[in-house]
């Protein structure tokens, strides 16, 4: 090990355990340009596709690469790694490093030029940022080649986009579900497939006693929530032309449905992936968290003896007959620039075949439960399939039909500022300092004033 937060996953060895840091639950300077065609695999196409093939023939590539993830994310990688070797040869070792650890890390690497492994995890809501860093290699060449863009979710290569370049292949996406403990509920008489919005989940949550909670409301992550909730409504944080639209009408809707939760006494306040978040779900003191379908792969890590007491449901709509579909989280894999050319293109080949094959996707879901962004993977039978830590239930079915129906949603540079803003404001919403319009106010007030942007 190279360091005390970073462990080397060896390509049979199965990690026991999953850092804290999790998942969370998932877009500048332009590149060198795109990939030349002497630059790509010739046989990317076909490892995007399915193909068995050995050793890829073509322009050299590296003998090893190094890939860098976290959590359940790095142990699914892991699961692809020894099945590339023997259909395309080299070495790929995955380095599971923590969720923030890895994002300052990486990142570190893009602004220095140095120090980068040949490919690494990037979240959708980091992209722009990185990508800012002008460290980010295109490989729109190569996805070109490999003929594997129409195979993703549209809505996923926003983000990775800029001026003609395109710098990370999509990995998977986080349609939300509430996952709730299932004897918890039942115990109380709460029966959760019977809850259509937020304001019934919110009544059903008053018939558990005082020590016992139907959810969390993390003071560390309420931008996380609000953003949830607000994408669900279809709404934006910045309009096309670029002005902050936090105070919107939409955004007023869900810091209000959050002040009620609070202020209804159902939810609790731990920090989100601490151990005390944690040991509340195993306890079943806190019953319920609403979250990308990438949960259940970290509570099956972490809370293996729970298997079996949770189910899942479509998140409530904010309002009687509203969608109830929406996204939280969701990564990518990206180059980094400063790597040699047959770095990359070893890491390139790793990527498509790992990303851009249905078998790998539904081996690496049907693990760990990281839902697939590529289109593909949704016809398999895998989706179908009960889930034993979820009694039994087929819950890919539930997230496949959310997917389709997921609004889009516009990530900037300045996507880090709304983080902020919104973490601020809505601890005074909570504690009293502020109504619901004064925080959202406020927040694209301080959006505005630290951007330089207009408000909608």
């Amino acid at each position: 090990m190279a360091d005390s937060n970073k462990d080397t996953i060896g390509r049979r060895t199965v990690l026991r355990g999953a850092g804290l840091a999790g998942l969370a639950g998932l877009a500048g300077c332009v590149g060198t340009g795109n990939p030349t065609p002497e630059s790509t695999p010739t046989d990317s196409g076909s490892s995007g596709g399915g193909s068995n093939s050995t050793e890829a023939s073509g322009p050299q590539m590296a003998q090893s690469v190094e890939v860098w993830g976290w959590d359940v994310a790095a142990k699914s990688l892991d699961l692809i790694d020894e099945p590339y070797e023997q259909a395309h040869g080299g070495d790929v070792t995955i380095t599971q490093i923590g969720r923030a650890d890895l994002k300052d890390k990486f990142k570190s690497t893009l602004l220095s030029g140095s120090g980068a492994p040949g490919a690494s995890m990037m979240e959708s809501v980091d992209a722009a940022s990185w990508v800012n860093t002008g460290g980010l290699r295109d490989i729109s060449g190569w996805i070109a080649d490999a003929g594997i863009e129409d195979k993703f979710v549209k809505g996923k290569w926003g983000p990775l986009k800029k001026d003609g370049g395109t710098y990370a292949l999509p990995w998977d996406i986080g349609p939300v579900g509430t996952f709730y403990r299932r004897d918890v509920m039942n115990e109380y008489g709460i029966d959760p497939t019977s809850v259509e919005t937020w304001d019934e989940y919110i009544e059903e949550g008053k018939k558990l006693p005082d020590d016992q909670y139907l959810l969390n409301l993390p003071t560390n992550d309420y931008d996380g929530l609000w953003r949830m909730m607000y994408r669900q409504l279809g709404g934006q944080p910045f309009t096309e032309s670029g002005a902050v639209n936090i105070h919107s009408d939409k955004s007023l809707q869900v810091a209000r449905i959050l002040k009620r939760i609070r202020e209804s006494g159902v939810a609790n306040d731990l920090a989100s992936w601490s151990s005390a978040w944690f040991t509340a779900f195993g306890k079943g003191t806190t019953a319920s968290l609403t979250a990308g379908a990438w949960i259940e792969g970290t509570l099956k890590a972490e809370l293996g003896d729970t298997a079996g007491k949770w189910g899942v449901i479509k998140p409530p709509a904010i309002e009687a007959g509203g969608s109830r579909a929406t996204n939280w989280g969701g990564s990518n894999l990206t180059i980094a620039k400063q790597v040699s050319d047959e770095t990359a293109r070893r890491a390139w080949d790793y990527m498509a075949y790992t990303l851009g094959r249905k078998e790998s996707q539904i081996t690496m879901y049907k693990e760990y439960g990281i839902f697939p962004a590529l289109k593909a993977a949704y016809e398999s039978e895998a989706f179908d399939q009960p889930h034993p830590f979820l009694d039994g239930q087929r819950a890919g079915r539930l997230f496949a039909e959310i997917a389709p129906n997921i609004p889009p949603y516009r990530y900037t540079i300045d996507t880090p500022e709304v983080t902020k803003a919104i973490n601020t404001h809505f601890r005074d919403m909570m504690t009293g300092k502020k109504t619901p319009k004064q925080a959202v106010d406020a927040a694209a007030e301080q959006v505005a004033n630290r951007t330089g942007r207009d408000l909608a």
